[in-house]
């Protein structure tokens, strides 16, 4: 079983020849790969190298071209800042009111020279070089998300309560603009798409409802039916979420280290969903020694043992985990079979 098929099996409950390894790298990749993280972000060469080069040495069974929330951003016309060693972001919101969202026009995501095509690029050159073995992803991130890096987070939630209308039809223009990215990697070799919602875990139940799962729903529906699958990741506390996420139509969901794991087992293993999770990335990794990594990447494995399950953090891996703890973190699924 190789590790496109073992991702593949945990998402559909197939039998398993070990627990599949997927945690979220991007400054890592970067760190490793010996390259400032502006490169990274803003070649995708670059980044499907780093990706490509950090896979094979810690024979992880997922990579992913994910680098920033900025993509769609910066093609939509905003003004953006690229610290040489600091994620993209935008220097100013670029949407602030009514009219600034009549004079948006929805981008061609392929267009030369654009972020999105970099990123597609990446997606591709990954799919090509290793996409038969391991399990290679997209990213976007999803309408509510989007829709925050454009606004600004506080200036959307305030929209929320004060102008819902004007929100809604934000939200409206972001899904075509997000399916046809997502769509793009598809095309490009994927065959599933990490998307982003991080902000909605910081909105109520009700608010998640209306402002953020249709659009998930949408994208996820266009995801499926282009032929790719979806892994749904919102950082943060989702405890007041988990069931509502289970209607978006993801394949895959990511869970926090905020929330509880037998919790979300609760939840998701009953309906026959596939989680990943839930290490601290701080206190689990990067301030670890490699035996006390290993062994709560142990304990997440045996918690789960009896439902759809990959191992992760709850969150991106830190650029500051050392090897050790690193490769203690990756061989765990494989001391479960030696023992």
């Amino acid at each position: 079983m190789n590790s496109k098929e073992r991702c593949l099996a945990a998402v559909r409950g197939e039998q398993l020849d070990r627990v599949p390894v997927f945690p979220l790298i991007m400054f890592l990749a970067a760190n490793r790969f010996k390259v400032p993280y502006r490169a990274y972000a803003t070649d995708g060469q670059v980044l499907a190298e780093a990706q490509l080069a950090l896979g094979e040495r810690f024979a992880l069974d997922a990579i992913t071209s994910c680098s920033d929330a900025f993509r769609l951003s910066a093609d939509l016309g905003g003004e953006m800042i690229y610290p040489e060693d600091g994620t993209p972001y935008l220097a100013r919101p670029l949407l602030t009111c009514q009219a600034d969202l009549e004079g948006l026009h929805r981008p061609d995501v392929l267009q030369s020279g654009s972020r999105t095509a970099d990123r597609i690029r990446a997606t591709g050159i990954m799919a090509r070089c290793v996409g038969q073995d391991c399990l290679v992803l997209g990213w976007v991130d999803m309408p509510f998300a989007e829709a925050c890096s454009l606004c600004g987070v506080s200036q959307f939630l305030m929209l929320l309560v004060e102008q819902p209308e004007l929100a809604q039809r934000i939200l409206e223009f972001l899904t075509e603009v997000v399916i046809d990215f997502a769509v793009a990697q598809l095309q490009a070799g994927a065959a599933m798409i990490g998307a982003g919602d991080a902000a909605a875990s910081l909105i109520s139940a009700r608010m998640y409802r209306q402002f953020a799962l249709p659009y998930e729903q949408r994208v996820c529906t266009a995801v499926h039916t282009a032929g790719g699958l979806v892994k749904l990741h919102i950082c943060g506390n989702t405890s007041h979420l988990l069931k509502d996420m289970l209607q978006s139509g993801a394949d895959l969901f990511n869970v926090d280290h905020l929330v509880d794991l037998q919790t979300a087992l609760s939840v998701y293993g009953p309906a026959g969903k596939c989680i990943k999770g839930n290490l601290d990335p701080v206190r689990h990794l990067l301030q670890a020694s490699p035996e006390t990594c290993q062994q709560a990447a142990l304990t997440c494995i045996e918690q789960a043992s009896s439902s759809r399950y990959m191992l992760s953090a709850g969150c991106e891996i830190p650029a500051g985990v050392s090897d050790e703890v690193f490769q203690a973190f990756c061989r765990a699924p494989d001391q479960i079979l030696e023992h």
